[in-house]
């Protein structure tokens, strides 16, 4: 895997309440850390030897948009010239969930045009993710 032409974002609803933003970009990063194992670098050693775990190798923007445009590029992941991307998507159903178990029962009962998703994280090619999200606006 070339680094240099891969590229990672987050996409998050724009209404979020912070800790909510917080906690859905850090089970995207999560989810997507072990999606992808191969963007994360080696341990690095400081000046006194001590080991610090690597981390991705290149930045992750964070970005957002309303409801109807996460499900827009959700849908669009699915189609084939984006469909080799890596995609990790939260939706308000996973989110509402205090168990896995209960995230199965919920997601076997839901059809996927009926999620609202609160986030998704999008990893690969750096044209096609830019193609997708370049239009985007940061969080901040």
């Amino acid at each position: 895997m070339n680094v240099e032409q891969e590229k990672c974002v987050i996409v998050l609803e724009e209404t979020l309440p912070p800790g909510v933003s917080a906690n859905t970009a850090a089970i995207l990063g999560i989810t997507m850390g072990m999606k992808m194992p191969d963007v994360v670098g080696e341990d690095v050693p400081d000046a006194e030897g001590r080991a610090h775990a690597g981390i991705i190798q290149f930045p992750v923007p964070i970005l957002k948009g309303d409801t109807e445009r996460l499900k827009e590029l959700r849908a669009k992941l699915f189609e084939p010239p984006f469909s080799e991307l890596t995609v990790v998507d939260f939706s308000s159903l996973a989110q509402s969930c205090k168990t896995y178990r209960e995230f199965i029962g919920k997601m076997a009962r839901c059809r996927g045009e009926e999620l609202q998703y609160i986030g998704l994280a999008i990893c690969g090619d750096k044209k096609k993710v830019n193609q997708l999200t370049g239009n985007l606006p940061l969080l901040r």
